[in-house]
Parts: structure tokens; C-alpha cells; sequence
């Protein structure tokens, strides 16, 4: 069975010495272990090894039996900064993820990173990254500093991923709300999940999915509670006119188009999502090298489904494959 991780993170070694050397809003300190520390507003990473050595990663894969991963960066993002500190850093991330993929075509490529605090930047350095460097799309957060995604200063920038027929893929961060999460780590345990479901949600019902069909969407995290709450959604839509005002059809019918990746590894959630969207709208992911993620876990988790191998194999690497043109 083909192994395509879809949802994992890097930050490449040129991007971390940026941020060290500034100027930047991320401070960057180390511990015992010489790992840095990413400290932004709200949270911090521990950058381990699989977090930004490309030759230890691809080792760790080799033994876990793992085939592509599909690199992402991950928290704070390039928006947390200036304008014109983000478009830059953009430009460098994307830069070295075109290099590794370049030179390690067998076993990664990326989707880009985004100055989303400037949207019209955001489109150039999407086209850049589409039709230059040969990557299939970017990774998005699921709120810009606290702003939507469905928010009308993204929609220009909508257009231009339709008309690259891009990937954008939704990944959470620090959630609206935030202030009752400080305890028990629940901002990254609940509030990311609910920030994607709270994303996905608003860019339906605001008319962006349909009125741009040919992005192609993806959640992080299973959707979130998406597959769990779309038969509300569905019903909020015949109960309020409001929920009808920008959409022809019930949520649902939208939702269930985007991909899912597989960051529960609880098999009955997994068979929920299954069971909403299909086995073909599923893709594997680990969130590796995360402390909360698992290599083996995705693999596992998929092996448990009890569904055909057929479709086993699709969600393990066949829908990333088809999905990313590989």
C-alpha cells in the first residue's frame, strides 16, 4: 500500500534563520536538547529534528515505511509579521520547499505558505509558487489574525486560486476565543478543531465555495466536527434565510467535495467521515513531527477501517496522488 502523508510540517533551516536574526515577531530562544523554540503570541513549537533536517526525516520515513509526505509550514505562519516582512519570508519558505522537492522528488513535495495578511500578495506568490516553482497550491489558516477566510478582502485572491486550479488546504491556529483555552493545552486539543469547523462553515455559507468550485479544498484534523455537525448545518440552512442567502444548496452538498485528511486516529471518526464524504475524500496525515502526532497511528488507523482495501489504499495514497497531480 502506497503511503502519502498529507498532513505533516517543516520549517525550513533558512526560514528559522531568519526569525532568529530578524527582524521578526517570533522569538526564538533553545533548550536543553539545542532544539529551538518558537515563541509567538498565544503558543510556542519545539523544533526537533524531523522539524527542519530534511536528511533525518527522510530516514525517519524510509524505516516507518512511508512513501511522499506532502510538506507544509506550520504555526506562527509569515502573517503574523509586517506586510512586507511576510511576502518576504513567503518567497524564502517556498523557495526552499521548491529546492528539497527538487532534489528529494522521490519522497517530498510541498504546498506553499502565504503572506495572508496581505491578500493581493497572497495571490502573487501564489502564482508564483503555482506556475514557477510547480507546487499544486498553499496551505491557509483558518482565521488571519483573528479575520475569516470568508471575509470579502480574500475573495480577489479566490479568483486567482480558481484560475490555477489550486489546492488550498485549511490548517487551524490560535482560535477565536482563545482566552478560555490556556488551560490543559486545550487551544491546540479543542480550539483548533473548532476554528477549522468554524472556517469551513463560514466559507460555505458566505457563497466562496460556490462561487469559486474549482479550488479544491482540503481540513486538517478530519474536517474538525465537521462530518459531525453537517446535518445541523443542513438544517440551519432550511430553519433561517440567512443561511440561504449566498448558497443554493444545503452545506452538506459542498462539504462533502473537500478532503478530509486523517488526523484522528480514532477508526470510528474515521469511519464517520468515511461515511460523509466518501473514501475517495479522505487523505492519510500524521502531523508529524508534532509531539500529538503519529506515523504509525496514521498508518494503523487506516488499517482498522473496515472497508474494502481497495479503498484502504486510496485514502492512504491514491486521493493525495490524484489530488496533487503526482
Amino acid at each position: 500500500m502506497n503511503v502519502i502523508d498529507f498532513h505533516n510540517h517543516f520549517y525550513p533551516p533558512e526560514y528559522l534563520e531568519e526569525i532568529k536574526t530578524g527582524p521578526s515577531n517570533v522569538k526564538v530562544t533553545f533548550d536543553s536538547d539545542n532544539n529551538p523554540l518558537l515563541h509567538y503570541p498565544g503558543d510556542y513549537n519545539i523544533v526537533v529534528p524531523g522539524h527542519r533536517d530534511i536528511e533525518f526525516r527522510e530516514e525517519v520515513l524510509k524505516n516507518a515505511g512511508i512513501d511522499k509526505q506532502i510538506l507544509t509550514l506550520t504555526t506562527p505562519g509569515t502573517h503574523i509579521e509586517s506586510p512586507e516582512r511576510a511576502a518576504e519570508l513567503a518567497r524564502i519558505v517556498n523557495d526552499a520547499f521548491a529546492k528539497i522537492v527538487d532534489e528529494h522528488s522521490e519522497r517530498f513535495t510541498a504546498l506553499a505558505t502565504l503572506p495572508l495578511n496581505d491578500p493581493d500578495a497572497s495571490a502573487a506568490e501564489l502564482e508564483r509558487a503555482v506556475t514557477e516553482l510547480g507546487l499544486s497550491g498553499a496551505m491557509v489558516y483558518s482565521n488571519v489574525n483573528g479575520i475569516a477566510l470568508s471575509d470579502r478582502r480574500y475573495w480577489q485572491f479566490y479568483e486567482k486560486a480558481e484560475k490555477l486550479q489550486a489546492v488550498l488546504y485549511i490548517h487551524p491556529i490560535n482560535p477565536v476565543g482563545v482566552e478560555a483555552m490556556t488551560e490543559y493545552w486545550l487551544m491546540p486539543l479543542v480550539g483548533f478543531t473548532f476554528d477549522t469547523t468554524l472556517a469551513a462553515a463560514k466559507l460555505v455559507f458566505s457563497g466562496v465555495v460556490e462561487e469559486f468550485p474549482g479550488i479544491r479544498w482540503v481540513l486538517a484534523h478530519l474536517g474538525g466536527a465537521i462530518p459531525y455537525l453537517a446535518e445541523r448545518l443542513d438544517r440551519g440552512y432550511y430553519a433561517f434565510t440567512e443561511c440561504r442567502e449566498n448558497i443554493g444548496k444545503p452545506p452538506s452538498e459542498y462539504l462533502k467535495k473537500f478532503y478530509y485528511d486523517t488526523v484522528n486516529f480514532d477508526v470510528n471518526a474515521l469511519q464517520l467521515a468515511v461515511d460523509f464524504a466518501g473514501a475517495d475524500h479522505l487523505v492519510a496525515g500524521s502531523d508529524y513531527p508534532h509531539q500529538i502526532g503519529s506515523l504509525e497511528k496514521m498508518v494503523k488507523s487506516i488499517e482498522k477501517l473496515n472497508i474494502p482495501d481497495k479503498e484502504k489504499a486510496a485514502i492512504a495514497g491514491r486521493n493525495a496522488a490524484g489530488l496533487l497531480n503526482l
